[in-house]
């Protein structure tokens, strides 16, 4: 998800100041595995690193990173902006990222324009041409380039998109997305504004690619609120090869963790990123906000298997299918994070000397001056 950039509005003005409000509370955490259920999985704080906010960097804002991923083969890091071109064209950053057992760095090294089919930078949204909401990426094996996804954005009338681009941006195909993702013109069916495909997933042998929406469309149910768990989330698997879906399942988000400190304030939850851990095994990530409360965060774990097959059904109404259910992971106001705040992008960085897989993470600042660019790196225990 995307706020505004410039200027600032009131609504991410109030989330920079309710996240600047929960760094003590976030501050005082331990830095346990958390659940310590035996045999569950857990993550560990390993460091965390916040860069400059408004940094500049080969001439771009180095801000609104909502994606974020590794190549062990490769040593090849990239973290994605969500900025629509509207500061500079839309891009990535190639970084280095030095996670060790209890430290974490985080150095730039280039930055990429992503190009469209004409071989020109995506134009700024106020052009209502071509134009993208970039939100997830993910690296193809034996640097053949990378996927990346975008929202969208109706008043253009570009629906949301999952392209495959090379190292150096050029645009490769766009995948076959099914029509239930396109934005319609009539209210109450297809996806909402800036809901659409915010998590992007490869599988190990990167033939198939998980795709995320961040909340239910429209006809599926509602966005989730305070005491009330959202509609489902469509999960769609693509064939990479062919770049047409297979199959798709049904996660249900939370219910917002906390109300609003103001009556009819902001308050909001859904799924920022996906990350698979094996074939068919999941995280997805929550990310949730409530006026004056702040961030929350809750790292979950699913099997896409144990989900009925959603991707022939126009509507979702209970009963007439079967979600795939989900277990906890952390809770990340457990962690002893300096603060919470939007994190949008997560990926497996390298093997540590332990033997455990370590977990990175980066937050979307939404280019707000009150929010943050921040990288976390974990020890993740894997479920027994």
């Amino acid at each position: 998800m995307v706020f505004p950039h410039a200027p600032l509005t009131r609504r991410a003005l109030l989330r920079g100041v309710a996240s600047a409000c929960a760094l003590a509370a976030a501050g005082c955490a331990d830095r346990a595995l958390r659940p310590s259920a035996s045999g569950s999985p857990g993550l560990r704080l390993l460091g965390e690193k916040i860069l400059p906010h408004g940094m500049v960097f080969k001439g771009t804002t180095v801000g609104g990173l909502s994606a974020l991923d590794h190549d062990p083969a490769t040593g090849r890091w990239v973290t994605l902006s969500d900025d629509r071109s509207e500061l500079q064209p839309a891009r990535f950053y190639t970084l280095k990222v030095d996670v060790r057992p209890e430290a974490l760095d985080v150095r730039l090294l280039d930055v990429v324009t992503l190009r469209a089919a004409d071989g020109q930078p995506y134009p700024p949204r106020r052009s209502r041409g071509n134009v993208v909401d970039p939100e997830a990426i993910r690296l193809l094996p034996g640097g053949r380039g990378i996927l990346w996804t975008s929202e969208g954005d109706p008043r253009s009338g570009q629906p949301p998109a999952v392209r495959e681009a090379r190292l150096d941006g050029a645009y490769v195909r766009d995948f076959h997305v099914p029509a239930m993702f396109r934005f319609a013109p009539q209210a109450g069916t297809g996806p909402r504004n800036n809901l659409t495909f915010e998590g992007l997933a490869l599988s190990p042998d990167a033939r198939t690619a998980w795709v995320a929406m961040e909340a239910a469309l429209q006809q599926d149910g509602p966005e989730p609120g305070v005491g009330r768990p959202g509609g489902p989330c469509r999960f769609t698997a693509f064939d990479v090869a062919g770049g047409r879906a297979l199959r798709q399942v049904a996660y249900l988000p939370d219910a917002v963790p906390h109300a609003p400190v103001l009556p009819g304030g902001p308050a909001e939850n859904g799924v920022s990123d996906i990350l698979m851990i094996d074939t068919s095994r999941m995280l997805v990530l929550e990310r949730a906000y409530a006026l004056g409360i702040g961030t929350s965060l809750r790292l979950y774990e699913i099997d896409t298997r144990e989900g009925s097959d959603t991707l022939g059904l126009p509507r979702l109404e209970a009963g007439g299918f079967r979600p795939v259910t989900k277990r906890l992971v952390a809770d990340f106001a457990d962690l002893g994070l300096s603060r919470l705040d939007n994190t949008e992008g997560m990926c497996w960085g390298p093997r540590l000397p332990s033997g455990h897989r370590s977990l990175v993470v980066v937050s979307d600042d939404n280019f707000n001056p009150l929010q943050v660019t921040q990288f976390a790196a974990f020890q993740y225990r894997e479920s027994t």
